[in-house]
């Protein structure tokens, strides 16, 4: 079988069954009471989803151990690759773009139909969503590829003629090369008229996913800018605000009084746009109104929670009290971690991606040590790096979602999780993922040299016409870095501080 690794494809086998394995877990811990035993579509979706974002993630790290069965090749085409990643790459990405952009929109569709309507009718409003999405996406797909899909490459024209071979080397910086002619020096004395542009058309299939990828970068730059400063600081910072001691019993019922009136307040607003919407009023008013109740529901059933843990009930309370304390603690740690973590990401992109020349590799050769430690640490640690990006998506979204009313808030509760929350999280991790492995293959380059994610997301995407200058001038990484900058300076002054009450409710210290 020569280079080919049978080793990795039965790792890769077992890890996809492991991750299909996990995303039921989640799927049935997280899903609310209401959609057990029913809404099984648009639970297929979710694991099929989460499953296709979690093997694009982990799919980089075995391109890395994929190159390695050529590693006594003198190039990658002398020896069979382990596994065709390239045509792997194309196809989960295409699944991807199909899951994003039809799947998942008619299960949300179908899942959020009147239950009024026969199923019958939900099928078709869905249906008639998705086909005028796919209509759409499929005129802007073929215009955008007829008129513009095709690769710009700068090439240098270079000749040189044979000399002798030399009987010693004498190489310094005005010699540079074999001989002192001019014609053997070509490399570093050709002038600029030698350069030229080679242009190619891409694959289609290249050309969805760079597209897709665009779109994910704005989602990814904005979310994942905010989210990577606030997701550590908003877990070090909910140590900080922690109830410190169990409230008596007095003060217990003053506050659940008040948020008792508060949830009647809200089922009244609830029961009013409920009316307005069987009366066929749902304009830009309506809609706006129903994400801030939204709003106000989250941030209630917060205060519930609080209230919970500042007065345990029970036999078993102070067991309750213990847990809640040694909870805030793994917070505390946790946030340490990610903080850690997002200062290494933002120091990286600096110091590798914005200064050219680069002043250090910095993680690339954290992870080449780590390999040579152990061979799967180093990837291990890639992974996690990638995957935590992921995470930072999903807070960046929840963070601005709380503070903007038009953006919807879909949060991932355990045992509590409403199945349009979970296809609406879904589609944003997909989305976002492409662009996650794109900025990570850029991000690191020299650990994922030759690899066939460097071949797609290096050289064609950042070539490609009417995109490669979004890439060439850094326009993602630095909006990312400076969202981050902004969130971690707003987290900073305001994110230590207790809530106050404007429009919600808050609880006695």
């Amino acid at each position: 079988m020569g280079d080919f690794n049978l080793a990795l494809v039965i790792v890769a086998i077992i890890v996809c069954v492991l991750v299909f394995i996990f995303n039921v877990y989640l799927l049935v811990n997280y899903q609310h009471p209401d959609d057990a035993n029913q809404a099984y579509f648009p639970k297929f979706v979710v694991v099929f989803g989460l499953s296709i974002a979690a093997i694009s993630i982990l799919m980089l790290p075995a391109d890395v151990a994929n190159r390695q069965a050529c590693r006594h090749a003198i190039y990658n085409g002398a020896c069979n690759l382990t596994l065709p990643m390239k045509d792997l790459w194309l196809a989960v990405y295409i699944i991807d773009a199909l899951l994003v952009f039809f799947v998942i929109p008619f299960a949300m569709f179908y899942y959020e139909g009147d239950l009024d309507k026969t199923v019958w009718k939900r099928m078709k409003s869905a249906l008639l969503w998705v086909i005028v999405t796919a209509v759409v996406c499929a005129l802007l797909l073929g215009i955008l590829y007829g008129l513009v899909g095709k690769v710009d490459f700068t090439v240098r024209h270079l000749s040189s003629s044979t000399v002798s071979f030399p009987s010693s080397w004498d190489f310094s910086s005005g010699q540079q090369c074999i001989g002192n002619g001019a014609k053997q020096c070509s490399a570093y004395t050709a002038n600029a008229s030698s350069e030229t542009t080679w242009t190619m058309r891409s694959t289609f299939p290249e050309y969805v996913v760079a597209l897709a990828t665009i779109v994910g970068s704005v989602l990814f730059t904005i979310f994942g800018g905010v989210g990577i400063a606030c997701l550590p600081l908003s877990l070090i910072f909910s140590f900080i605000r922690r109830p410190k001691a169990v409230i008596t019993r007095s003060q217990y019922i003053k506050e659940a009084t008040e948020l008792a009136k508060k949830a009647r307040e809200l089922k009244k607003t609830a029961d009013a746009l409920h009316q307005e919407e069987r009366s066929g009023n749902k304009g830009r008013k309506w809609r706006k109104n129903v994400k801030a109740v939204e709003k106000e529901l989250l941030l209630l059933e917060e205060d519930v929670k609080a209230l919970e843990e500042m007065y345990p009930q029970g036999e078993q309370a102070e067991a309750t009290w213990a847990m809640t304390v040694l909870g805030y603690l793994a917070k505390l740690v946790l946030g340490v971690v990610g903080l850690i973590v997002s200062v290494a990401w933002i120091a990286h992109i600096v110091i590798y991606l914005l200064i050219d020349p680069p002043l250090s590799p910095f993680l690339n050769e954290v992870f080449i040590k780590l390999d040579d430690v152990w061979g799967l640490l180093g990837t291990a640690a890639f992974a996690f790096f990638c995957f935590y990006l992921l995470l930072a998506v999903v807070a960046g979204a929840m963070m601005l979602g709380l503070k903007l009313v038009f953006i919807t808030i879909h949060p991932m509760k355990w045992g509590a999780t409403l199945m349009n929350s979970f296809l609406f999280n879904v589609g944003l991790i997909l989305l976002c993922s492409i662009s996650v492995i794109q900025f990570c293959a850029t991000a690191f380059a020299y650990y994922s040299q030759a690899t066939a994610a460097q071949e797609i997301f290096g050289h064609t995407l950042q070539s490609l016409r009417g995109i490669k200058y979004l890439y060439k001038y850094n326009v993602f990484q630095i909006a990312f870095i400076i969202l981050a900058g902004l969130t971690f300076v707003y987290y900073s002054a305001f994110g230590w501080k207790r809530r106050k009450p404007s429009g919600r409710l808050q609880l006695s210290t």
